[in-house]
């Protein structure tokens, strides 16, 4: 199959509602599913929502998983670079004759659904269609599924989850989630079902206070953060971090976590709580040894992701001012001493202040740009923005994105002392993209 046939299918995608606009409702896919023959209830699901660290804590149950050699799907958005990498089946990206064989098979019932009602389809309800129909079709021995956006309505609540985990919630898309740490959790809780295991990653008391209380209305068994689990302690090592695990059953400790941040050690943590949940209901220990292989395999592109060393290329997907703070942490820890200057390009619709505000103790600079997307803020509405923040000596502009990274580097080199230099881009999920583009990073 042609990298143009992959195109052609993704622009007939595209060309339905974006997955940046959503029509809250839960019957078309429903519809969808019904038509397929529900194949979201051919395996047992682990469903991920919150509001960061979703990716990571899914590509590390997934590792768990396999390790446990089971079979397994993981669905996960939005993609870096190619649309394949939302649909992994056994650690692999779906190969795109699969990809277009599975679409070809749901397209009618997507056209049959789309005639029945005013509002069509969107581009992520029919990839969650599709996504669930290849698991069944494989067939997957478990599927890890990460929620899109919310939690009640999202496309992939039509699937009852044995383990629903919430990594911890924060202010993000507030257009159809609400300004409340609140209201956002009680649509996050919605992914908790009768009978289900929550496993829930650090919360804000507010949003602790919702999640529980959706565990005791549909009788579900809780496993908190810092309470039944968590993470025993970390060292900063080569490559990453070496992190002892509290799960359900007992400790594991020296196991080595190829990715940066103490963020990663809290997912690890609640990835290891849901396969314990999983697999034998939080009652039965798993072999420390395969948990170190299945945590020294891991990796999360675009997440503190090292593109270049000497100087220093990193890309991260932070996207919100939370995700921007962890970032923040992690660089202060982790290159405290090198000269960081970020590249940074956001979407026009984010609380771009709250992102740069965030990011502005970590780095000497700024350097504004403009990633792929339609939807970016513009260069000078950006600097404008950054300009308030870090003031106007620390704010430059370029574009393109690759010219930004060498105007970057050379800013930092300028600044370096004896600690190094490097670069840092963030400031979405399509920025880190576009940089492990020009990097010539795998897909």
């Amino acid at each position: 199959m042609s990298g143009d046939q992959l195109r052609d299918i993704e622009a007939e995608l595209m060309a339905r509602r974006p997955e940046s606009l959503v029509e809250p409702s839960l019957e078309r896919i429903r519809e969808v599913l019904d038509l397929l023959g529900n194949p979201q209830l051919a395996y047992p699901v682990v469903h991920i929502g919150g509001t960061n660290g979703k990716t990571s804590t899914a590509r590390m149950v997934d590792s768990l998983l396999r390790e446990l050699n089971l079979r397994t799907g993981r669905y996960t958005s939005p993609h870096l670079q190619s649309i394949t990498e939302r649909i992994v089946v056994d650690g692999e990206p779906i190969a795109p004759e699969r990809f277009a064989a599975a679409y070809a098979e749901i397209r009618p019932y997507l056209d049959l659904v789309d005639s029945k009602h005013d509002v069509r389809l969107g581009y992520f309800e029919a990839l969650t269609a599709l996504a669930y129909a290849a698991f069944a079709d494989t067939p997957v021995e478990a599927a890890v599924v990460e929620v899109g956006m919310g939690g009640s309505w999202d496309a992939t609540n039509v699937a009852d989850g044995r383990v629903a985990v919430v990594t911890p919630i924060a202010v993000d898309h507030v257009e159809y989630l609400g300004d409340t740490i609140e209201e956002i959790a009680t649509e996050k809780a919605g992914i908790i079902k009768p009978g289900s295991y929550a496993v829930l990653g650090p919360q804000l008391p507010a949003a602790a206070e919702i999640l529980l209380a959706r565990v005791a209305e549909v009788g579900a068994t809780v496993a908190r953060q810092g309470v039944e689990f968590g993470v025993r302690g970390r060292e900063m090592a080569v490559g990453g971090q070496v992190v002892g695990l509290q799960g359900l059953t007992g400790p594991y400790d020296e196991v080595f976590l190829p990715l940066h941040g103490e963020y990663q050690a809290h997912n690890a943590a609640a990835a290891l709580a849901a396969v314990e949940a999983f697999v034998g209901g939080g009652r039965e220990a798993l072999d420390a040894d395969l948990v170190r292989a299945a945590f020294a395999r891991v990796t999360s592109p675009g997440r503190l992701e090292a593109l270049r060393r000497g100087p220093v290329v990193l890309a991260d997907a932070a996207h919100n001012p939370a995700g921007a703070a962890a970032l923040a942490a992690a660089l202060s820890e982790e290159f405290a001493g090198t000269a960081l200057v970020a590249v940074v390009a956001a979407m026009a619709d984010k609380d771009v202040e709250g992102i740069l505000t965030e990011l502005e103790p970590a780095v000497e600079a700024v350097v504004v740009t403009e990633n792929s997307s339609p939807r970016t803020m513009p260069v000078d509405q950006l600097a404008n923005i950054a300009i308030d923040v870090f003031g106007q000596d620390r704010v430059h502009q370029a574009v393109p994105l690759p010219e930004a990274i060498d105007a970057a580097l050379a800013l930092a080199e300028r600044e370096e002392s004896l600690g190094g230099y490097g670069v840092v881009v963030t400031g979405s999920v399509v920025t880190a993209g576009d940089a492990r583009v020009a990097y010539g990073a795998p897909s």
